[in-house]
């Protein structure tokens, strides 16, 4: 546990709180965040989640603009729900990632554990770009991969991060009730 991945670790913890909130400075702060877990997960050889990293930087800027300039009046999103087909395109796109991208780390990496992360990497670029979109769903699917993060760190030994993935994970419980409220309609 080193000073740099304890800040990304706070930095963490700060992006996914204001997500919660629904607070679009989620974003530059989760940009910040994500550059330095790459490098974290560079030097243990999680080679899926540094890639996975670097990925999410590009959608902190997506997600950034989704939720201040996308929409249909280009104000930003609201929470909404995902259609059976689009729910099902991206599970369906998360299982063939984490196939694709596992047997890639299997084959040509020394990757520590490549199937198990190829999975929860291709699943969590799926929540990450339902989160950009503002899908009360992301929440359920953020909540199964970062448990599972969970278990990865500790056996990893990066007792900080599998910290932080455990305060995901309650933060992602916490961001499914806010979000489900806000679907909810305003008794009259």
């Amino acid at each position: 546990m080193s000073p740099f991945e304890l800040i990304a670790a706070a930095l963490g913890v700060l992006a996914v709180w204001l997500t919660v909130r629904q607070n679009p400075w989620c974003w530059p702060i989760g940009l910040v965040m994500v550059l330095m877990y790459s490098w974290v997960f560079f030097e243990v050889k999680l080679y899926s989640d540094m890639l996975l990293q670097l990925v999410y930087a590009a959608l902190q800027l997506y997600g950034w603009w989704q939720w201040t300039r996308g929409g249909a009046s280009h104000d930003g999103r609201e929470v909404s729900r995902l259609a059976a087909a689009p729910l099902g395109l991206g599970l369906a796109s998360g299982a063939m990632g984490g196939v694709l991208l596992g047997y890639g780390m299997a084959t040509w990496t020394d990757a520590a554990a490549p199937w198990l992360d190829a999975g929860l990497t291709a699943f969590s670029l799926v929540a990450q770009v339902w989160m950009a979109q503002k899908r009360l769903e992301c929440w359920l699917l953020w909540i199964l991969v970062d448990v599972l993060f969970v278990l990865l760190f500790l056996d990893k030994a990066l007792y900080l991060t599998a910290a932080l993935y455990a305060l995901f994970t309650l933060l992602a419980i916490q961001g499914w009730r806010t979000w489900r409220r806000d679907l909810e309609p305003v008794p009259a």
